[in-house]
């Protein structure tokens, strides 16, 4: 039976924010319904006309957030210069109903007013204000941080089917079953300690992960090894630039992977990942003087993200990446 979240086009485009390269987990049928993982749930997702979010879970309350831990509340930022209200932590103990709807609200940040952020950035930005009209309700997703990381590790050099291959591979086969809708098997993401056993690197290279195989063992060996357990989801309580060099410090993963999980699990809206796409933007529609680099340096990408977040302040990897996904061909002639 579904249920209703409500909710508005403005503030919440659900093909987008699943489809663009955020969260690899998600699948959208003929009917228009997403199917997918969720902090270890399989859930159902769709909108109605007047674009409530309409949901089924198909697991039992028994199956918490990865590790059976809370998803502890994070700090949201209302506009470029001010803060909103900590979101309520999830509770086993909560009903059914109010627990499932935590677990969207957490997911989709839904207490970051985007209506009003959308104002604000068209204001700061001519551009922001053209792209915006066509490509509303771009949210930045609140994932798990360990799947977020392994997720982009898989990234580099790579494409949104291919990293949705990779990602399905690793919980396939290394992650707990949850359980099967429609005949699709589904299984949580892998806990650190199992992409750390000695005979991972193989097997990921036997299933096509190429160079990606060695950074996943090797991150995930450093992360049981050598971090204090939950030393990813404490990354939420530093800066900006204290989470972003100790991502750096992992193997395999650069500035954009860093910024990447800064952005969709750390809570750091100034984070900027550049990449093609990004690159592609910025010099057609802001510094066109950056056309002759040959090469991406790192100079260059802390200049390109300076330069946003001087525009945009604290939230410019939000605002930034609705620029983004308003140069992926897979979004630009939707409607």
């Amino acid at each position: 039976m579904w249920k209703k979240l409500s909710c508005s086009f403005a503030e919440l485009n659900l093909d987008i924010t699943l489809g663009g390269g955020q969260s690899f987990r998600w699948s959208k049928s003929v009917e228009g319904e997403w199917l997918g993982a969720i902090y270890g749930h399989i859930c159902s997702l769709k909108r109605d006309t007047n674009g409530n979010l309409l949901y089924q879970f198909h697991t039992p309350i028994k199956n918490t957030l990865q590790n059976d831990k809370e998803l502890p509340p994070a700090k949201r930022q209302r506009k470029a210069k001010s803060k909103v209200q900590n979101t309520v932590p999830l509770k086993k103990e909560e009903s059914p109903l109010k627990y499932h709807e935590n677990i969207l609200k957490e997911y989709f940040n839904l207490n970051f007013p985007l209506v009003e952020n959308y104002d604000s950035w068209s204001e700061l930005d001519e551009n922001f204000k053209k792209v915006s009209q066509k490509y509303k309700g771009i949210r930045i997703l609140r994932q798990d941080p360990v799947e977020n990381l392994f997720s982009f590790i898989c990234s580099t050099n790579n494409n949104i089917p291919r990293i949705t291959s990779m990602v399905e591979k690793l919980c396939l086969n290394y992650g707990e079953k949850i359980g099967d809708v429609n005949g699709q098997e589904f299984h949580d993401f892998p806990k650190i300690d199992r992409l750390a056993k000695p005979d991972v690197e193989q097997e990921l290279r036997q299933m096509g992960f190429g160079y990606r195989a060695k950074y996943i063992h090797q991150t995930a060996k450093v992360l049981q090894n050598e971090k204090p357990e939950g030393w990813l989801q404490n990354l939420r309580k530093v800066t900006y630039k204290e989470a972003h060099n100790a991502l750096i410090s992992l193997p395999g993963v650069g500035a954009k992977v860093a910024d990447c999980v800064c952005l969709m699990s750390l809570d750091k809206y100034e984070a900027i990942p550049i990449d093609t796409h990004i690159w592609q933007v910025t010099v057609k529609d802001y510094i066109p003087k950056f056309k002759a680099a040959k090469t991406l340096t790192g100079q260059i990408y802390q200049e390109v993200g300076d330069f946003y977040r001087e525009r945009f302040g604290d939230c410019a990897g939000w605002a930034n990446t609705v620029l983004f996904a308003s140069d992926l061909k897979m979004f630009k002639d939707s409607k």
